[in-house]
Parts: C-alpha cells; structure tokens; sequence
C-alpha cells in the first residue's frame, strides 16, 4: 500500500510539473498570411506555402495562410494575432472594405506588426494610406526592373536585429527599382539596379503608430524565397515585428 501511495503522489508530482513547464512555455507569435493568385507572372500559392514553410521551419511561429484580403473586414479574425504578412497583389480582387482598411491600420497602429515582400506593396493603388503604411509601394507605369538575373545584395545596416548573421550575398531575383513614397524608413540591405542606374532599397523597416513594419522585395518564386539569407531574413523580420 505504502508502495502504491508513493508512486501515486510521484506521478502526481510529475504531471504538475509538465503542468507548469507547459504553463511558463509562452505561445508562438501567431502569423496571419494573406495572399491571393492574381497575376499570371506571380504564383502566388507557391510563394505562400513557400514563406509558410520557412517561418514553421524555423519554429518560432504559428501560422495560418487565407486566400482573402476580407479576412482583414471582422476583428476577431485578427485575435491573438501578432503579425500580418502580407503576400498578395489586388490585380482583380476588390479594393478592402472600410471595416477592412479601418482593421488593418487600427491592428498596426496598436502595436502589432505588418510584413509587406515584392509585388504585395502594388495593391490598392487608390488608397493612400496603403502607400504610407508600406512605406514604399509598387506604382505601375512607374516602379520596374530588368530582366530576372542574379545581384549582388549588399547590408547597410549589418546592426539590426533582423540582419543578424546575414552578409553581403547574390540574389537570383528580380531587382525591384523607382519604388514611390516619403515616408522616413530605415534601408537594412540595397542594391545597384542596372535598370534604374540607381541603388535601391531591399529591405527596409519603419513604424506605425505603435506597430513596426517590415518591407522586403525579395521573392518572384519559391526558388527566391529560399534562397538562405533570404529565409533568414524573412523570419528574423517577422520577429522583428512581432516584437519578439
């Protein structure tokens, strides 16, 4: 009998334990991606489970992939998450209801974090605070680049939190130019567009309101997207901005 009490207050004490240990083990940053198959040179799907896989890999998050901006048009889609990333380009989708631009702003300007990456920063040309959100943004007519071809993607600001590990590396891309907008932002990597004969920005982070956007250019496929400094950089920014 003495036999039997022990083990039972034994395997008692190790279920409270694992109890608490699960209790002090805090939740993974929940990440929201949106994305849509709009335009026939973006396989937008690919790219999602691409940028899906890259973030689950690293272990750090949990996330949930929507085919549909209007995810954004109810707020309590938006509990308990930590970031949205944004990979899709309105082509032929409707511009956001005012419930869903009104969620989206509020959900940043409360302290929450916003990734924008390639062609994603050309949706809803016709409203402008989309653009000041972005900090940069695709304008057609406009913004371009050259043929597809490997660049040299060179670190400007090797102390960032986001840039940690990362150095100078080639890129097999397309090398996005003449991005438009005059919000103040902070450039972490540039590079020199033969197309534009300008160095443009990369990647780059600004805040909010009380929320932190990051902006990269990266990803005309799944291949662009895993290229490795390119996956690191795409979890150490969605880090970054869910403040983690």
């Amino acid at each position: 009998m003495r036999l039997l009490t022990s083990l039972f207050f034994a395997s008692t004490l190790l279920l409270t334990v694992a109890a608490l240990q699960a209790a002090d083990t805090p939740a993974k940053p929940r990440v929201l991606l949106i994305t849509g198959d709009d335009v026939s040179v973006h396989d937008w799907l690919t790219c999602a489970v691409a940028t899906r896989d890259v973030l689950q890999a690293s272990g750090q998050f949990s996330v949930e992939v929507t085919g549909s901006a209007e995810v954004l048009a109810k707020a309590d889609n938006l509990k308990n998450v930590e970031v949205i990333y944004f990979l899709m380009y309105n082509a032929k989708t409707p511009m956001l209801s005012d419930a869903g631009k009104e969620n989206l702003l509020g959900f940043v300007k409360g302290g929450k974090g916003f990734v924008v990456v390639h062609l994603a920063s050309a949706s809803f040309k016709d409203w402008p605070e989309f653009r000041t959100l972005c900090g940069r943004v695709w304008v057609m007519g406009i913004s371009g680049h050259g043929p597809r071809s490997v660049f040299k993607a060179k670190v400007v600001d090797a102390d960032s939190p986001i840039m940690k590990g990362i150095k100078d590396f080639d890129q097999d891309d397309e090398l996005y130019a003449k991005l438009q907008g005059d919000a103040p932002i902070h450039v972490l990597m540039q590079a020199e567009s033969v197309w534009s004969k300008q160095v443009e920005p990369l990647a780059f982070t600004l805040n909010y309101g009380q929320g932190r956007v990051f902006h990269h250019t990266f990803g005309h496929d799944a291949k662009a997207i895993n290229t490795p400094e390119v996956k690191t950089l795409i979890v150490q920014g969605t880090a970054w901005a869910a403040k983690k």
